[in-house]
């Protein structure tokens, strides 16, 4: 196979567009290049070179709910506080505090997007994980009640718990939770299909499988919880 150098295949593009430019000079209309390409499949792939916090959230596709704007939400106002701190404290950690966290304007939100990038793989996307377990928090205010119940029982019960902010990021016994109220959402929806897919993803990721059938109460512990099963 021969190989083009650089001199000669910048040669080669040159004479190229003198051709092209003494053509135009002629009269001689341009041919309009054989497009192989639909114009859609030219698009920037844009999921593929920024993290999801720089694609922004979409709007739920019915209205949220949620507590009254004059409430104040006391966990969500601590879990701020301790990620403001923590960044001071570790600067290499900045990045991620602000894009888990401080990016965001609710609990709801950074939750959504920190189970998004824990649950994606290759073919699960972490934006199609977003949107899907936003738009279920944010219209449901049971889960809203439970994600701040869950989160206290941790840091009140659990020694390994060193802050609200910890239980949110690092936590899979938390995660794994949050993870099952949106898929046991999904499954009383009728969407038993994605909620299975989720109940796999959990399995794999945080080594608990909770059925997407499964009733469970708020402010639980599940401490570690590797190998455990519920149904």
């Amino acid at each position: 196979m021969t190989r083009l150098s650089d001199e000669s295949w910048v040669s080669s593009m040159l004479s190229k567009r003198l051709s092209i430019q003494e053509g135009k000079e002629d009269g001689v209309k341009e041919e309009e290049p054989t497009n192989s390409f639909a114009p859609d499949s030219t698009h920037f792939p844009f999921e593929k070179v920024f993290p999801v916090y720089a694609m922004g959230f979409l709007k739920p596709e019915s209205d949220p709910v949620l507590l009254p704007a004059d409430s104040r939400d006391p966990i969500w106002d601590a879990v701020r506080e301790e990620a403001k701190i923590e960044a001071e404290k570790e600067p290499i950690l900045s990045s991620f505090l602000y894009a888990s966290i401080l990016s965001h304007d609710c609990l709801e939100q950074a939750l959504a997007f920190v189970l998004a990038n824990r649950l994606q793989n290759p073919t699960l996307l972490a934006t199609q994980l977003l949107d899907t377990i936003y738009n279920v928090i944010m219209k449901d205010r049971g889960i809203q009640h439970s994600i701040r119940l869950d989160m206290q029982a941790f840091k009140d019960r659990d020694p390994a718990c060193l802050s609200y902010c910890s239980a949110l990021l690092y936590l899979k016994g938390y995660h794994s939770l949050q993870s099952y109220r949106v898929a046991h959402v999904l499954w009383n929806q009728g969407r038993k299909v994605l909620a299975l897919a989720l109940q796999s993803r959990i399995s794999e990721v945080f080594g608990i499988d909770i059925h997407p059938a499964s009733k469970i109460g708020e402010g639980i512990l599940l401490d570690h919880g590797t190998g455990c099963g519920c149904r």
